[in-house]
């Protein structure tokens, strides 16, 4: 009898006020690419806490190789031979990468002491194999988001896990790194390791996965075979619905390009090693979206617009008046407001409630000489959490127990809270799901109808392509193309990134 590597029988977890798995199963084969999905708060990071020990099920149970499995920490799960790639993983950005690959399981030599020198080769020559050539000795914190968690991957791969779980782990990724990621799964597979792949980019899913789970409000709704599911059919069980949208779905035009003169107007933005000479315009009721590759200078440019980083040179002005006080400050006060990349460590602030995530920023506005208006702080978060669908058990709920999907809900709520003329979007949508990233769509789409000027940044094509009037496409630091109309293609887009610009940074 071939026993299963990893299973999930009828597993039940609940936290309060919410039921998150609700009788959940799941078989993981041996040498088998399984996939995991579902809209954010299906109920796919608390399946995934449950099979590497973070949490422990109230009900079912789990089983490896046909033996009953019991986890009651990560430790467990390790000796038990299960391995995670988290979206966020636990590494030390400080401790060197030779530290982080080997932590816990360094090599040592005489009287049980660390040995350097042996860790230091082997770490070098893993990572060659996993296309991360740097100095081993340096801080893990040195290295871009991506080889970091070719970093993590290589430390689950190297420690002998037989089931490796990967959560979300080409969201930080650049392009070749997504290659090598994919070239060390299907390693994996010929090695008889099992992988369960958790991804809402359905290209990957149907790139390397073998079989696929849809998860929907915590139930299983779909097993079986990826392939025998199309992409329409597919999203439309992750959304209960045929769905209204979807990312891939070409819409040439979604909006008209405004004639009226730029509301926001940014001119020679310069800063010593990151930005050289970029000048964008922006107008009401206009999508501009911003492209380019990672450290192209896309955040940058909006942390500068929004004061949030000096410059050497260059200048902002809003309805046609220079913000003289760059800070941050000056452009809220301006009517521009940015939601950053990372929502988690310069965003929302995960161990408050999602009432008061969303008034922080609106506190003055809703206060009479100094006294917050309760009820008016209520009206106003039940109005934006309806509006942007935000799912919680009670607007008291903290953000830290949101899905990913949701907390970028909450940020965007706390902004659009403060009446914004301008707003700078950096990422919104990586690491959400294929429902949220259409419903966030269509509310730009509103916004923008609504004389709302939107800067989209975004290393999805198709999101650039599908949501924006125009695209500018940064390549190191500089303005590489300014594209219009027709020319607003991923072809296009990729010929800009690949362009020649001067390096003047």
């Amino acid at each position: 009898m071939v026993h299963q590597a990893l299973e999930a029988a009828a597993v039940v977890k609940a936290f309060p006020g919410m039921l998150a798995l609700d009788h959940v199963s799941l078989s993981l084969a041996r040498g088998e690419v399984h996939a995991l999905a579902g809209e954010n708060g299906a109920g796919k990071s608390t399946l995934v806490k449950v099979l590497t020990g973070v949490h422990r099920p109230d009900g079912g149970r789990l089983r490896r190789l046909g033996e009953p499995l019991r986890l009651d920490g990560t430790l467990d799960a390790r000796r038990a031979g299960i391995g995670a790639v988290y979206q966020d993983d636990n590494a030390i950005p400080s401790m060197s990468i030779a530290r982080n690959l080997f932590l816990g399981d360094e090599p040592r030599g005489r009287f049980g002491l660390i040995d350097t020198a042996l860790m230091h080769e082997r770490a070098a020559a893993i990572l060659r194999a996993y296309g991360v050539p740097a100095d081993v000795r340096r801080p893990l914190g040195s290295l871009g988001a991506g080889a970091q968690k070719l970093v993590a991957l290589a430390r689950v791969v190297t420690g002998g896990a037989q089931v490796i779980v990967m959560d979300e782990p080409t969201a930080v990724m650049e392009p070749p790194e997504v290659r090598t990621l994919f070239r060390v799964v299907c390693e994996l597979r010929e090695q008889g390791r099992s992988v369960l792949y958790v991804s809402h980019r359905l290209e990957e899913l149907y790139e390397i996965c073998d079989q696929v789970t849809l998860l929907r409000e915590g139930r299983v709704v779909h097993t079986g075979p990826l392939t025998a599911l199309g992409r329409r059919g597919l999203v439309s069980l992750m959304l209960g619905r045929p769905p209204a949208r979807l990312p891939a779905a070409q819409q040439a035009g979604a909006h008209e390009r405004p004639g009226d003169p730029p509301y926001l107007r940014a001119t020679g933005l310069t800063r010593r090693h990151a930005l050289a000479d970029v000048s964008i315009e922006l107008r009401q009721g206009e999508v501009l979206g911003l492209g380019g590759l990672l450290g192209a200078g896309r955040t940058e440019t909006a942390k500068a617009i929004a004061g949030a980083l000096t410059l050497d040179a260059g200048q902002v002005t809003v309805a046609g008046a220079p913000l003289r006080n760059r800070s941050i400050t000056g452009a809220i006060r301006a009517g521009v407001s940015l939601l950053p990349e990372n929502r988690k460590t310069e965003g929302i602030i995960p161990s408050l409630s999602i009432r008061d995530n969303i008034s922080l920023a609106a506190l003055p506005r809703l206060s009479r000489f100094g006294v917050v208006s309760g009820a008016r702080i209520d009206r106003m978060v039940d109005t934006f959490m309806r509006r942007l669908q935000i799912k919680a058990t009670s607007p008291h709920q903290k953000v830290a127990e949101l899905s990913s999907g949701n907390q970028q809900k909450v940020l965007l709520a706390r902004w659009l809270a403060m009446r914004p003329k301008v707003l700078l979007l950096d990422e919104p949508t990586r690491g959400i799901d294929v429902g949220a990233k259409a419903e966030l769509q269509d509310l730009l789409d509103e916004l923008a109808v609504d004389g709302l000027a939107i800067l989209l940044i975004s290393s999805d094509l198709e999101e650039l392509v599908n949501g924006c009037d125009r695209v500018v496409v940064l390549r190191d630091g500089a303005v590489a193309a300014e594209l219009t109309g027709l020319d607003v293609t991923e072809e296009g887009i990729i010929a800009a990134m690949a362009s020649a610009v001067p390096r003047r940074r």
